[in-house]
């Protein structure tokens, strides 16, 4: 089928560690974006993890036969229109790259892996997209391999934290051979209002009016609870340990009868009541409801924004600038001379929206390093762009944007761009290439802008055309060129140029 009949078609992929969650929308003419379909299969991903967090065979073929079904259903979709977003399990998994190489092939689609406060951002996005009232809101997800708490107002999340707790594991941990017992419903509480600990007094502080729940553990609470009759589907601590009484008497999770509660969530469903009656304790929730949205809706409503550059790491780049004091103009400057050598060599290097962005982003930042030292601030920079939250970046996005400022000057660090592969490696070091070209033009800091500059690429060849006479009447740029030459020689590129003459 034609992908061009399909344009306005957008779909989400949330690879969670309990989960595999797909939601297909279409965008009407006014902006709105109404879901088509639907499509969820419970992987239990976190449980194919082994103590080496090596992911076991049968978790990898479970993962991959469902995303084979997924694959032919995004087929028809645009590949711009997809994004497919991996969370806590594959952030852990130390073979991740394996996996996710064979989950691109069976989707034919990328995927990201995401840090968890960025994890935490898509959630809070689905949460508020789902809301038709204002207010601030704390916003919790309770995962298979994590948990995460956001409070926000309208679509702005204020304060997010990711911790390292979710139903998968908290279940294996605490409830071992499934047996459910009152000692070790006390202790598995114990155990998760200690991971809560760190973050409880700055989430009590932050004055939120509601409570909300996001993810499949907290519906799957909701439901049992009214179905029970002892809430109308409202989440209270009252519920939570009367629902906790009902477990402890079946006394094994295959035991289990909880109406609302599929068997296939039995296992891992006790970890999950006790997390969030902790965290319902530990920040004096009375009473939580039920979101519709979650992340797949999150990812759904970004994706959008991206496409158009109406999205969040633009932003997200321009608060790291200014947070460490990086000089706007010159930043400016270099991003100008930039944008204007992309332009010209975009076509014969094959580079795509996208690099024009991130030579962009890199631009902005390449000097926030001189906040803390001249010497190797380049390396500065790169550990702050490497190390911050940077909102809206997967992780290897946001990995790449740091080597990118990393090479800005000095040595070209051919094998860090390497580790990332040929095709993005090369990718990368055509646009560091120009980054460094612009920075160059740019040394003396000057307000004076540049005169045209052409540049011809082929290859590992760049030729850069100046006015007649210009590069006389500026020895120092010519002096920096020629220093700019020899260090891209030792990468591999050939830089040279003329006078116009």
């Amino acid at each position: 089928m034609d992908p061009v009949e399909h344009a306005d078609t957008f779909a989400a992929l949330d690879l969670g560690s309990n989960s595999f969650h797909l939601v297909i929308a279409r965008r009407e003419p006014n902006g709105a974006l109404v879901v088509v379909d639907r499509l969820r299969e419970m992987v239990r991903l976190a449980a194919g993890l082994d103590a080496d967090n090596h992911l076991s065979a049968d978790a990898r073929e479970r993962a991959l036969d469902c995303l084979a079904k997924i694959g032919e259903r995004l087929r028809e979709i645009p590949a711009r229109n997809v994004r497919v977003v991996g969370t806590n399990t594959l952030r852990k998994a130390r073979d991740s790259g394996d996996f996710i190489q064979a989950a691109e092939v069976a989707l034919d689609h990328g995927v990201e892996i995401v840090s968890g406060m960025e994890e935490a951002r898509l959630i809070y996005l689905g949460v508020a997209h789902s809301l038709a009232q204002d207010g601030r809101r704390l916003v919790i997800d309770i995962g298979g391999g994590s948990t995460e708490f956001i409070v926000g107002e309208g679509l702005e999340p204020l304060e997010k934290a990711s911790l390292h707790i979710g139903c998968v594991g908290h279940s294996h941990a605490s409830f071992p051979d499934g047996k459910l017992t009152r000692k070790a419903f006390e202790r598995a509480e114990l155990a998760a209002r200690i991971e809560i600990e760190p973050i409880e007094s700055r989430f009590r502080d932050l004055a939120w009016e509601a409570a909300l729940g996001a993810s499949g553990t907290i519906k799957a609470v909701a439901t049992t609870l009214k179905e029970s009759g002892w809430t109308d589907g409202t989440i209270t601590r009252a519920g939570l340990r009367g629902l906790r009484k009902s477990m402890i008497r079946a006394g094994r999770t295959d035991r289990l009868d909880l109406p609302g509660v599929k068997a296939e969530r039995h296992p891992v469903f006790p970890g999950g009541v006790a997390i969030l009656h902790a965290a319902m304790e530990s920040l004096g929730i009375e009473e939580m409801r039920v979101a519709d949205g979650a992340m797949r809706e999150g990812i759904l409503a970004d994706l959008p924004g991206r496409l158009e550059h109406v999205d969040p790491r633009g932003a997200s780049v321009e608060r790291l600038a200014a947070r460490f004091h990086a000089d706007s103009a010159q930043a400016e400057r270099v991003i100008a001379v930039a944008a204007e050598l992309f332009k010209q060599a975009r076509e014969p290097w094959a580079l795509d929206d996208e690099a024009g962005w991130l030579l962009r982003w890199a631009a902005c930042l390449h000097e926030i390093g001189l906040d803390i030292a001249h010497s190797s601030c380049h390396k500065h920079a790169a550990y702050i762009t490497a190390n911050t939250d940077l909102s809206g970046f997967a992780h290897a996005e946001q990995l790449q944007l740091a080597t990118l400022v990393r090479a800005w000057r000095r040595k070209f660090p051919v094998g860090q761009f390497e580790a990332f592969g040929e095709g993005d490696g090369r990718r990368l070091k055509r646009l560091a290439v120009l980054l460094r070209i612009a920075a160059v033009l740019h040394r003396g800091r000057r307000a004076t802008p540049l005169p045209p500059i052409g540049i011809e690429v082929a290859g590992t060849e760049v030729h850069l055309r100046f006015p007649p006479g210009w590069l006389d009447e500026h020895p120092l740029t010519r002096a920096d060129l020629g220093e700019e030459a020899g260090l891209l020689e030792a990468g591999g590129f050939t830089l040279d140029w003329d006078n116009g003459d």
